[in-house]
């Protein structure tokens, strides 16, 4: 867990919580001995750029949270810097609730999951929209998905502050489709050996089901 996470999540009334509950010395432990890099490294730059969807916090000018997930193809969210993450804004169902949020507050949290191998990983950062007009060219090019059929309409761009892994308790495995056939695969393949070699043995002993 890095310092600024800790820093930001653990406020006041969380810590008076956990004295309450008896945690408050094993985190303040975890805090002073078992500190992450406040910066996305190897392991989290793999993490994410493997993701298909994530899920987004941001909060409105009255107060109210609001979460949103957010889809797309394997690697639609691209690692720029140790600091800083972007990914191309789809065309939804024109609500902007989260985009109409950040021109307010810019303060956002995500949550990424890896439901196979039971991972999560929690981002606190600040999130701005960059339209298409506006964008750097070479920023459209690095979040670009020219095989995706999609409607692009803005660039999102997530200066991380601060970041934690989760514990996997409780993350129940869920597979996708391409997952499933991937796994699967071997077994159809196996089978279809199978069948063949049933079909060869009938055929020379003569079986007429064959």
């Amino acid at each position: 867990m890095g310092r600024r996470f800790a820093d930001i999540a653990f406020t006041p009334s969380v810590r008076k919580l956990r004295e309450r509950y008896g945690s408050r010395l094993q985190y303040a432990r975890m805090q002073t001995s078992n500190q992450t890099p406040d910066q996305l490294g190897r392991d989290e730059t793999a993490f994410l750029e493997q993701a298909d969807n994530f899920y987004l916090a941001t909060v409105s000018e009255t107060g109210w949270p609001y979460v949103q997930h957010r889809g797309g193809p394997q690697g639609f969210v691209r690692v720029l810097s140790p600091e800083r993450i972007a990914f191309a804004d789809f065309r939804g169902n024109l609500q902007y609730v989260s985009a109409g949020n950040t021109a307010g507050n810019d303060r956002v949290a995500l949550i990424f999951m890896d439901y196979v191998q039971r991972q999560r990983l929690k981002l606190l950062g600040q999130l701005h929209f960059v339209e298409l007009n506006d964008a750097d060219e070479a920023l459209v090019r690095q979040v670009a998905l020219p095989l995706y059929r999609a409607k692009v309409e803005r660039v999102a761009v997530i200066d991380v502050v601060a970041f934690d892994w989760n514990c996997p308790q409780h993350i129940t495995q869920r597979f996708t489709l391409t997952q499933v056939d991937e796994i699967a695969q071997p077994l159809r393949d196996r089978i279809a050996r199978l069948e063949e070699q049933l079909r060869e043995a009938r055929a020379k002993s003569g079986d007429p089901s064959c």
